[in-house]
């Protein structure tokens, strides 16, 4: 027995504003300063932004922010990027991330699954972390 609603599909957004959503969040992973970090938090995530990993996980945009600063301060000069395009279905991106040091490998890679809201932005954040990054270093 199926317990399938048929429903009006909502309106997909384009791979684009997708595209375009996801760089925004990654970029928010990259911005040193808190209140320019928090600006680009607002304009990119939704205010319901949940987050979670297998080492880190935030509630709001204010604990969202907190968890960015632990991280650059744990790891200076690191910066996020997409290494992979953006995979979108309904409302639903997939892509993969790598984090490191500008011109080195990654010292850790991952890939994210997220969601959009309405208005286009991140609102629910997943992502994986393989055992261990391909390129990084054996400890």
């Amino acid at each position: 027995m199926s317990n399938t609603t048929n429903t009006a599909p909502e309106a997909q957004p384009s791979l684009d504003a997708a595209t375009s959503a996801v760089d925004a969040y990654l970029a928010t992973w990259n911005e040193t300063d808190p209140t320019a970090r928090a600006e680009r938090c607002s304009a990119s995530l939704g205010d319901d932004i949940w987050y979670r990993d297998p080492m880190l996980e935030s509630d709001g945009l204010e604990a969202y922010g907190e968890m960015i600063a632990a991280v650059q301060a744990q790891f200076p000069g690191f910066e996020m990027r997409r290494t992979s395009d953006v995979d979108l279905h309904h409302d639903v991106v997939r892509f993969e991330w790598a984090l490191g040091l500008p011109g080195e490998d990654p010292a850790i890679a991952g890939l994210d699954v997220a969601k959009l809201d309405a208005g286009g932005k991140l609102h629910r954040i997943i992502g994986f972390v393989p055992a261990r990054t391909p390129g990084a270093a054996a400890e």
